[in-house]
């Protein structure tokens, strides 16, 4: 094993080690998830003892690096976003918008059977994804690369797109009734589709081949969700349980039991040992990856919970309610920290920053709100929609946000 190369991660801090194993070039993450400003030696000494290529020569670049996400980590976010650019994107409502990693681009769903790609800097039209024949509503570039887009469409299909040229790569046929969920695996070799029609399956990227359909809920799949690692997929279904599929094999390993109302939203944390999820039945639950068991309970919502999700960190956890307010939990106490109230209405969608300094919410009082994750205070109101926020995206420096409406918007701060 020879190394190459490091390569810097900001969100979450890490170090990628880019290095050379029997004539083939592979990476491996170091994650420095509880980076303080303090201990930059002994982390060191803890990184030269657990990873080998890591030898006396490097161990001065290392320490550079270590203290370069420190100042990374160290600079404050005082950011302000400023209303850029409305983009009367699609004749019909809105489904969900997302960031390719760097930002530069995003993508819409829509009613209207298309999926549009767009320039960040300018708010232009770049593509115009055409050929579903049914609303497409789960969308996503296939991050950290962005050159493929899968769109997820109530006709019953998926298809793979060209991000560069608009071009339709496959449709992946086979289930029986709507997509409304899907996910690339981190290696973006596998796409998983979750439908209406109790299944999830997997897809081969290359070939446009069905891997495996993945059967164990009686109802609905609602969300998904692949670990970082891409060995594992979790399913959330209207039948109030949740799945944990190794993909290798398409075998489920743990059904969760323990919700009493469908299950909203499912996440993994980033290095892969719990499981969030959020349900109808106005609580969210942390459950261990490995073992299935359920940890904690997450109560305080007076009404459905619809978002749930962790920080990069994987410390907090964040919920949205159709009660109006949004949750910050702990997730090794368990404990609510902060309760955001403000909004008008119930909260569809939420998300942290990068940095986990910020929390984002879309709400159905036509308003997304940027709270302060620390004292729980709102900062800003983003307005100038009609119509219900549906969805909400930070890019990956945290420093521009796309709002999507039912007002057939989408709206670009910086």
């Amino acid at each position: 094993m020879k190394l190459k190369r490091f390569l810097l991660r900001y969100y979450p801090p890490g170090i990628i080690l880019e290095y050379e194993k029997g004539g083939y070039l592979r990476t491996k993450s170091i994650d420095l998830l509880d980076l303080t400003p303090e201990c930059v030696n002994e982390l060191l000494a803890e990184i030269r003892q657990s990873e080998p290529l890591i030898t006396e020569s490097r161990a001065v670049q290392v320490k550079q690096l270590i203290l370069r996400l420190q100042q990374k980590q160290g600079e404050r976010d005082h950011h302000r976003f400023c209303f850029f650019k409305r983009l009367k994107a699609h004749i019909l409502p809105l489904t969900n918008v997302a960031f390719d990693k760097s930002g530069s681009r995003f993508i819409t769903g829509s009613y209207d059977r298309t999926c549009k790609v767009w320039d960040t800097a300018s708010g232009t039209d770049l593509h115009t994804l055409e050929g579903h024949r049914n609303v497409v509503y789960a969308i996503a570039f296939n991050n950290p690369y962005g050159d493929k887009i899968a769109t997820g469409s109530f006709d019953k299909t998926c298809k793979l797109w060209c991000a560069e040229t608009g071009k339709c790569f496959h449709t992946f046929c086979g289930h029986v009734a709507e997509i409304v969920c899907l996910a690339f695996n981190p290696q973006s070799t596998l796409v998983a589709t979750g439908s209406m029609d109790t299944t999830a399956k997997l897809w081969d990227v290359e070939t446009g081949e069905e891997v495996a359909t993945l059967t164990a809920h009686t109802a609905e799949v609602l969300s998904l969700c692949f670990n970082t690692v891409g060995n594992q997929l979790v399913t959330g279904s209207f039948d109030h349980t949740v799945a944990i599929w190794d993909v290798a094999s398409g075998r489920c390993v743990h059904t969760l039991n323990g919700h009493g109302g469908e299950v909203s939203n499912v996440q993994f944390n980033w290095d892969c040992s719990l499981i969030v999820t959020g349900s109808m039945d106005k609580t969210c639950k942390l459950w261990e990856a490995v073992s299935g068991k359920c940890v904690a309970t997450l109560v305080g919502h007076k009404e459905e919970v619809l978002d749930v999700c962790f920080d990069l960190s994987g410390q907090l956890i964040a919920s949205a309610s159709a009660d109006g307010t949004a949750r910050v939990f702990s997730a090794t106490t368990h404990q609510c920290l902060v309760t955001l109230e403000g909004h008008d209405g119930e909260i569809s969608k939420i998300c942290f920053s990068p940095q986990g300094s910020r929390i984002l919410t879309a709400g159905s009082d036509a308003t997304a709100r940027l709270w302060d994750v620390q004292s729980g205070v709102c900062l800003q109101v983003l307005e100038g929609h009609t119509d219900e926020i549906f969805s909400c995206v930070f890019n990956y420096e945290g420093n521009t946000i796309i709002t999507g409406s039912k007002d057939n918007t989408c709206q670009i701060w910086y």
